[in-house]
């Protein structure tokens, strides 16, 4: 896990507003102060996943947070709830279609402060 000074450092460097917003509020809560860390870190460190990937990885009606972008190929057969930083626009239809929810990491950090229930899916 990063320090709190590491994060503030590599924050400095960020010009999207919504990431530095997402880093802040997942910075100021311990159970997100990992995915901080994690998003915190330069642009190609971020875990970029494929449909077809997250349906073998997940279960149904699981939380799963993907610190980078979901892309859309392959297919999504399960109901599971993807928290993310970016999403492409046909995942995210894909995604509603299967049955489940594609939201923005900042949206949920807000509405889950306690991180409750999710599953972080790393490199």
């Amino acid at each position: 896990m990063k320090r709190k000074t590491l994060i503030e450092k590599q924050l400095k460097r960020k010009t999207n507003r919504e990431l530095v917003k997402t880093i802040i509020a997942a910075k100021k809560s311990k159970a997100w102060n990992k995915i901080a860390g994690m998003v915190s870190s330069p642009r190609k460190k971020y875990l970029s996943i494929n449909l077809k990937d997250l349906n073998k990885e997940s279960k149904e009606g699981e939380k799963i947070v993907i610190p980078g972008k979901v892309l859309s190929e392959g297919e999504l057969n399960k109901k599971v709830k993807i928290i993310a930083l970016n999403f492409s626009e046909k995942a995210r239809e894909k995604i509603i279609k299967a049955g489940g929810e594609a939201i923005n990491m900042l949206n949920e950090i807000k509405s889950n402060p306690d991180a409750k229930e999710i599953r972080v899916l790393r490199k």
